[in-house]
């Protein structure tokens, strides 16, 4: 059974430039084109290619769109994304919408035609030159990521004992004057040790400093 394969791309010189291509593959069909994105999901749908070949930049839907409609009617069919973007983020976006490939318009004819057999077999195909970028990408997104929690760790770091004592009692619920009762301190130095964590913690007010807590787990109520 050959690979059936539907071309999504609002150049017609383009379709037949590919579909030419294709054709020569005695495991490949071409089995229809579309020139927007509104017909590339209703042909999708309608004719259930094993591969679609789609363009980013396309009127009324664009391919991101058109990957996401895709996806969620019939995740069997797989999306090779063909475009002239060669920017990283671009690829995380279309990868997240759901697509298993993504090629630029100028590939040679022998990759495309491994990228569709590969991508056929259920693994993902990304243009060489684009998956080195990618991952480098991806890996400064992860030393941001570490960098803002090391952060927030060492802000959490910088609170005193008696400053989460009173950010624990603030999640109880407890008022300034019920805080000082309870430590044994007086209403200046509670309210004093309120401006100190909110400061450190970088909230303003005593709901923002409990849902932050909470949420970071300083304090844990059972």
């Amino acid at each position: 059974m050959p690979i059936n394969i539907l071309i999504a791309d609002d150049h017609m010189l383009l379709r037949k430039g590919i579909r030419n291509v294709l054709e020569l593959e005695s495991d490949l069909a071409v089995i229809d084109e579309a020139a927007d994105g509104e017909e590339a999901v209703n042909k999708a749908l309608e004719l259930k290619p094993d591969i679609m070949l789609l363009d980013i930049n396309m009127p009324r839907l664009t391919g991101l769109e058109v990957t996401k409609r895709i996806k969620v009617e019939n995740p069997n069919i797989k999306v090779i994304v063909l475009t002239m973007h060669d920017d990283e983020n671009y690829v995380i976006e279309v990868i997240k919408s759901g697509a298993s490939g993504y090629l630029l318009k100028d590939v040679e004819p022998s990759m495309l035609i491994k990228a569709i057999h590969t991508v056929f077999e259920g693994e993902s195909f990304i243009y060489p030159t684009l998956a080195k970028k990618l991952f480098g990408e991806i890996n400064r997104r992860e030393e941001r990521k570490h960098a803002v929690n090391m952060h927030e760790r060492r802000k959490e770091e910088r609170l005193t004992y008696r400053e989460i004592e009173v950010l624990e009692l603030i999640c109880q619920g407890m008022s300034n004057q019920e805080i000082a009762q309870k430590l044994y301190l007086s209403e200046k130095t509670v309210k004093n040790h309120l401006t100190n964590i909110f400061r450190k913690i970088n909230v303003t007010d005593r709901t923002q400093a409990v849902l932050y807590a909470l949420k970071n787990k300083i304090v844990i109520l059972d």
